[in-house]
């Protein structure tokens, strides 16, 4: 590495009375320079390391995966010792009897067909839930009838469980799927249209505007613009409607169990209670756990990355 110093002598600056100062900076050409140019050969800097490994602590502490794994093993561990000192398996099994129960229940194919029913209907409540919270948030931003029906609908029906509605949804549609994906639309449509419609109002003007110079009115505005801007608030309110969801379906499966002695996970639970095995209780228990866990890492987070974390939007 070189570096090239010029210098400009004070004498080159004085122009007496007969040379302009232009001339003086700027000699004719073919004269030569003042001072010769001199080269100076800098060592390179390699007093310090350009990259450094960072410390074994550190490194682990930086891995996200690891401190959750971390997390999980001592709450494994508060149970084992708690399950241990109260020393009744009725009332508090430990955690590997617990893990012998998943164990047996995964391989003997019982809890996968349980979580199999009980994913089947959420996935189908839950559709139908986004559909009709999309149509309603897009009725919204579209017309002020609109705006004035999802609000006075939110008002009213968001406040109110869902579960609170399965003995009217036993009364209207009976014993089976369709009382239970009554409640499952009920659960995700009203937190789902609320974090839409509060997304669609952050979108900032400039953004209409310039939909609106394109020709973009109606739903056309609504998808070109409304939806990829308030991302971010609709993947909250995915998230909220699915824990939602999920709740209400291991609820009314509970209730479903007990008067038709059929269900998914919720039925599993209710069956092992009143058979005292609450081993499989919490084994069931895991199981919806586990499922949320791996919705959430695998379908959001992933998401997540693929779209406003990827577009700068969300850290």
């Amino acid at each position: 590495m070189s570096a090239v110093f010029t210098s400009l002598p004070g004498t080159a600056l004085r122009a007496d009375a007969r040379t302009s100062g232009s001339e003086a900076l700027h000699p004719a050409a073919g004269e030569p320079p003042v001072k010769a140019e001199v080269e100076f050969e800098l060592a390179p800097c390699t007093a310090t390391p350009v990259e450094r490994a960072l410390p074994w602590p550190r490194r682990l502490l930086d891995n996200a995966p690891l401190r959750r794994a971390a997390i999980l093993a001592a709450l494994a561990l508060v149970w084992e010792l708690l399950a241990r000192w109260t020393d009744n398996d009725l009332l508090l099994p430990t955690f590997a009897a617990t893990a012998r129960a998943f164990a047996a229940g995964f391989v003997s194919g019982e809890l996968l067909e349980k979580a199999a029913i009980s994913l089947s209907l959420l996935l189908q409540g839950y559709v139908l839930g986004i559909a009709a919270a999309f149509a309603l948030t897009a009725l919204a931003a579209s017309t002020r009838l609109g705006r004035d029906l999802l609000s006075t609908l939110t008002a009213m029906f968001n406040p109110l469980p869902a579960i609170a509605l399965l003995p009217l949804a036993l009364l209207w549609f009976g014993l089976g799927a369709q009382s239970l994906l009554f409640v499952l639309v009920h659960a995700v449509l009203w937190p789902l249209a609320l974090a839409t419609h509060a997304g669609f109002q952050n979108v900032p003007e400039v953004l209409r505007m310039a939909g609106r110079n394109y020709g973009l009115t109606g739903l056309r505005l609504v998808v070109h613009i409304l939806i990829p801007s308030a991302l971010p608030a609709i993947l909250s309110g995915l998230r909220i409607a699915w824990a939602f969801a999920w709740r209400t379906l291991i609820a009314a499966e509970l209730v479903f169990g007990a008067t038709s002695g059929q269900g998914g996970l919720g039925w599993y639970i209710f069956q092992n209670r009143n058979e005292l095995y609450t081993d499989r209780v919490f084994a069931g228990l895991a199981c919806v756990i586990v499922i949320g866990l791996a919705i959430e890492n695998l379908v959001f987070a992933t998401l997540e990355r693929i779209t406003v974390r990827r577009w700068g939007v969300q850290r």
